[in-house]
C-alpha cells in the first residue's frame, strides 16, 4: 500500500498544479483529507507517514476503533451523515464535523461540545445538487442556517461542504460547484474571516472542484485504490 499511495500521490499533486495552474489558483491553498473509511487502522498510519494529515472518517462508530487503537496522529474529519444521537461520541472523537445539515443537529453538536468543555469545528454541509438522495441542507434554507450556528458558544464554523451530482455531465458538476462556491461567500459575510474553508470534490470530481474554487477535497480510491470488499 506504501507504494501505491506514494504512487497515486504523485499523480494527484501533478495534477491538482495543473488545475491550479489553468485557473489561476496557488497550489498551497488546496488541502488534501485522505478518506480511510472500510480502509483498516494501518492505513491510516501509513497515509501519515506518507503526509496526509488529514483523515476523514464517514461512520462514528467505525472511526471509534481506529482513533482508539492510534490515538490522536492526525486531525479526523467527519465526512459522513451524522445522527443527532451520535452527537455526544462525534464531539469526543473528531477535530471538525464536515456534516452539519440541520439546526436540530447543530444544537446537539453545540451541546454536546459544551458538556465536553470544548469547542468543535465545524462545517455546513449544503445538498447543492438537489438530489434527493443526498444528505444536506437546501440551498435556501443553509443561510439562516449560517447565522443561527455561528451564533454557538460551542461551535466555530468555519466551512461549507458539499457533495458533487451523481453524473458524467460535467457542466452539471461545475454547474452545483459554483453554487456552492457562491454560498460559501456569504457564508464568509455572515460568519467573518474564520469562515475559510470551502470542501467539495472527491476522488471522480476533484479537479471541477478546484476549478470552481474548493480549497479542501476529500479522496479515498484515488489514494488507496478500490475500498476492500466487506465479506
Amino acid at each position: 500500500m506504501k507504494d501505491i499511495l506514494a504512487k497515486n500521490s504523485t499523480l494527484i499533486r501533478g495534477r491538482i498544479a495543473e488545475v491550479c495552474d489553468e485557473h489561476n489558483r496557488d497550489v498551497d491553498d488546496i488541502s488534501i483529507i485522505a478518506v480511510t473509511k472500510s480502509f483498516p487502522a494501518s492505513l491510516i498510519s501509513t497515509a501519515v507517514a506518507a503526509g496526509f494529515h488529514y483523515i476523514g472518517e464517514s461512520r462514528v462508530q467505525e472511526a471509534e476503533s481506529k482513533i482508539e487503537e492510534l490515538g490522536r496522529i492526525a486531525c479526523y474529519h467527519l465526512i459522513g451523515h451524522l445522527q443527532t444521537n451520535k452527537a455526544k461520541k462525534a464531539v469526543q472523537l473528531f477535530d471538525v464535523i464536515q456534516s452539519v445539515d440541520s439546526l436540530k443537529l447543530a444544537v446537539e453538536i453545540n451541546k454536546a461540545a459544551g458538556s465536553e468543555k470544548r469547542t468543535i469545528e465545524c462545517y455546513i454541509q449544503v445538498n447543492s445538487s438537489g438530489e434527493d438522495q443526498k444528505f444536506g441542507i437546501a440551498i435556501d434554507d443553509c443561510l439562516e442556517l449560517f447565522k443561527k450556528t455561528s451564533e454557538m458558544e460551542n461551535i466555530k464554523l468555519t466551512g461549507l461542504m458539499t457533495i458533487g451530482p451523481l453524473t458524467n455531465d460535467e457542466n452539471s458538476i461545475r454547474s452545483a460547484f459554483s453554487r456552492c462556491r457562491e454560498l460559501y461567500h456569504k457564508g464568509k459575510d455572515i460568519c467573518g474571516s474564520g469562515f475559510e474553508h470551502l470542501s467539495m470534490g472527491m476522488s471522480d470530481d476533484y479537479p471541477l472542484a478546484i476549478a470552481e474554487g474548493s480549497t479542501t477535497i476529500r479522496l479515498g480510491s484515488a489514494l488507496f485504490g478500490p475500498r476492500p470488499v466487506k465479506a
